[in-house]
């Protein structure tokens, strides 16, 4: 363990000396946002003592309810990042189009895209909620235009930082530029993330799996065999795991990070396409949990080689320890058969 007091600040400081070419942009546009997850941060432990519970009685673009922190956090993000001069273009799931950077504003050569508040169901709770982003290059670097759609349907291997911050006990943000995944904790003491969790490392086994298993009646039979061969005992005592689900994917991945094993949003009859979005929710997700050494799949192959169509595309989602996200594709691939496991465990 890392016991040097590094605050973000410092962490990304350091991170810009690996390499000479660097101008400083993209530093600078992370310490912005570090700035609106700071003050996101404040507002969500506040939020039952300043109006800030409910709903907007807004309906989105995905048919869902916008919650005023849903609002509330869009538009902070969006007001530390929009006048930097790095951006040319963001994308957020609370916004149909694309947002773009005010003309007034001078635009740079990356790309945002985010969730402002994952889990808004789970909000006037107070339940573990969090907001997930990613950063790309712009096609052409070149350019001081606007930015295109074309510049945010990127394949999320594309992604030059990918990270998230979780609002629960403490408020931790976890992101990667490629150098591994490190965890800072935020002190609200001195007002600083902390370097607390340098170069996280997923097991590549688990024992915990995460799902909505209400849906069970609606998947697929093969999915249906692997949560089954899961929740049946083993003669070697690996099985069976244990169901954790918060139902906001970036809590339910953050201890799936920590801890391994398996998170899961798979399509259904009801949702053939998945739940989650790709550009918003899954690629920064992926690439974090790739980057710790795990795996992510939409069931056939490696979540962050889709090339997204459209900018609030669903997809299915299998992610955690690399062992688990392989034996699942196994039985979704009919590889495998929870017959089959039954028999050969039996012998």
């Amino acid at each position: 363990m890392d016991r040097r007091l590094v605050t973000i600040e410092r962490h990304i400081a350091e991170q810009q000396q690996q390499f000479p070419e660097a101008t400083g942009e993209f530093s600078r546009l992370l310490r912005d946002l570090t700035l609106a997850l700071r003050i996101i941060a404040r507002d969500v432990r506040r939020a039952g003592l300043t109006d800030l519970l409910g709903s907007t009685r807004v309906v989105n673009i995905h048919g869902e309810e916008v919650r005023k922190l849903d609002e509330l956090a869009h538009d902070v993000i969006f007001r530390a990042m929009d006048h930097g001069g790095h951006l040319c273009v963001m994308a957020s799931e609370e916004a149909e189009g694309l947002v773009h950077i005010p003309a007034n504003y001078r635009r740079g050569k990356y790309v945002m895209v985010f969730d402002p508040l994952d889990g808004s169901s789970n909000i006037d709770a107070n339940i573990t909620i969090g907001t997930i982003f990613s950063i790309y290059r712009r096609l052409d670097e070149s350019l001081d235009t606007p930015g295109t759609v074309e510049d945010i349907l990127q394949p999320g291997y594309r992604q030059v930082c990918a990270g998230y911050a979780v609002y629960g006990s403490s408020t931790q943000l976890v992101y990667t530029t490629g150098l591994g995944v490190d965890v800072f904790t935020f002190d609200p003491t001195i007002g600083e993330f902390l370097l607390s969790h340098p170069k996280v490392r997923i097991p590549p086994r688990g024992s915990i799996y995460s799902v909505n298993e209400g849906s069970f009646a609606l998947w697929d039979e093969r999915l249906q065999q692997y949560v089954t061969y899961l929740k049946t005992p083993s003669p070697d005592g690996r099985r069976p795991y244990s169901l954790r689900y918060v139902g906001t994917a970036v809590a339910d991945v953050h201890r799936t990070l920590f801890y391994g094993g398996i998170f899961m949003y798979p399509a259904s009859r009801s949702a053939p396409r998945g739940k989650l979005r790709l550009i918003y929710e899954v690629n920064p997700l992926a690439k974090i949990i790739t980057e710790a050494g795990g795996r992510a799949s939409d069931g056939t192959g490696n979540i962050l080689d889709i090339t997204p169509v459209d900018i609030h595309q669903r997809t299915p989602v299998f992610m955690g320890s690399a062992e688990d996200v392989t034996e699942v594709e196994q039985f979704l691939q009919g590889i495998h058969s929870f017959q089959q496991c039954a028999d050969v465990e039996s012998v």
